[in-house]
């Protein structure tokens, strides 16, 4: 939310590094999304249950839907209120294919939904792709898989990186052709279901590596000096080429930790994140209009004032992913949990 703070022009010289490098809090999320959804998919799998694809699918569409929808519909029917002028069409985004299709010239309101949408192909792709590798598990087999998604994207990158910079073509192909796509941006995803797999089938060398909390916390944090060193020029080769996947195995490795009960990061429990959590898919979806409805209002007020202007739009970015969470996202949670707990009551009564 830092990096789109550009939107307004900026937070002030304090704030210019993360603006900077704020970009990388998706590729957070990419990473937590594989490690989480991963050992949701897998764990079944590990103790010879099928997968139910209807479950899941069911499941991610009441987590995703409820809340999107909601800003979608506010996005076309207030437009007004939308950071930029222009928007792709509905059914873009409807159909989650708007990374893939974006004209970014002209379409960059509700721009940050491009990484809901590799998300999205994410869920459809996962599950299939589970189920084949563990119908014959075989560690070299998924070995095979990951090198390959690994190598493939690294080259992939590099050689439309290359084209790109060779044609120089006159629209902003970095994010077109680069950014936005789903098969650009698989590090992070890839590097979390490795976690998930370690977890689930290897449960022994995932304690010792939690065990080993503070080294792979100090790993990360090497890691991560690399990413911000190899990604110094976003746009640049290095970047797309080298910096996602070192960036993403280091978030990784930040992750062991954070799961590690004996590091620094791991140990106590930080007050109000787990609020700051819950929410944060709301945030992620609301701020952007935030950002706007702050700046329309109060812009030329907070304009030069960094510490001041960083707490107002906070607050009110805050204040409207809390509304969005609990007037629509807990809601459609909360329903269902109730529609799961009659699914599962519904054997019991019949034999009853």
């Amino acid at each position: 939310m830092l990096f789109h703070s550009f939107l307004v022009g900026g937070l002030g010289p304090d704030f210019k590094w993360l603006e900077r490098y704020g970009w990388m809090g998706v590729d957070i999320f990419f990473v937590l999304s594989g490690f989480l959804i991963g050992r949701q998919v897998l764990a079944p799998l590990a103790r010879g249950e099928g997968l139910s694809f209807g479950a899941f699918y069911a499941r991610r569409a009441w987590r995703i839907l409820p809340a999107f929808v909601a800003v979608l519909a506010v996005y076309l029917l207030f437009p007004d209120w939308r950071e930029a002028p222009g928007m792709a069409p509905w059914w873009q985004f409807a159909t989650f294919t708007f990374n893939l299709l974006v004209d970014y010239g002209t379409q960059q309101a509700f721009s940050h939904a491009w990484s809901l949408c590799v998300e999205e192909h994410f869920y459809l792709v996962f599950p299939a792709l589970a189920v084949w590798l563990t119908r014959r598990p075989s560690p070299t087999k998924t070995v095979g898989v990951v090198v390959f998604v690994a190598i493939a994207g690294l080259a992939l990158r590099t050689g439309v990186w290359l084209h790109n910079d060779a044609l120089d073509p006159p629209r902003l192909w970095f994010i077109e052709d680069l950014y936005y796509p789903t098969w650009s941006r698989l590090d992070g995803l890839l590097a979390g279901v490795v976690l998930a797999t370690l977890a689930v089938y290897r449960p022994t060398t995932w304690e010792r590596m939690r065990e080993r909390g503070n080294a792979f916390l100090l790993l990360g944090l090497a890691g991560m000096a690399l990413a911000f060193w190899l990604c110094r020029s976003r746009n640049g080769l290095m970047a797309n080429s080298l910096g996602w996947p070192v960036l993403s195995a280091a978030i990784a490795c930040l992750v062991v930790a954070a799961a590690s009960a004996r590091s620094v990061i791991g140990r106590w429990p930080v007050p109000g994140m787990a609020w700051i959590a819950a929410i944060s898919y709301s945030l992620y979806l609301s701020h952007k209009l935030v950002f706007h409805a702050v700046e329309r209002f109060w812009g030329e007020a907070l304009a030069g004032r960094g510490l001041l202007a960083f707490a107002v739009y906070a607050m009110a970015t805050l204040a409207a992913g809390a509304l969005l969470h609990y007037a629509v996202e807990r809601p459609f949670l909360q329903l269902r949990e109730r529609r799961r707990e009659r699914a599962r009551m519904q054997p019991a009564d019949a034999v009853a």
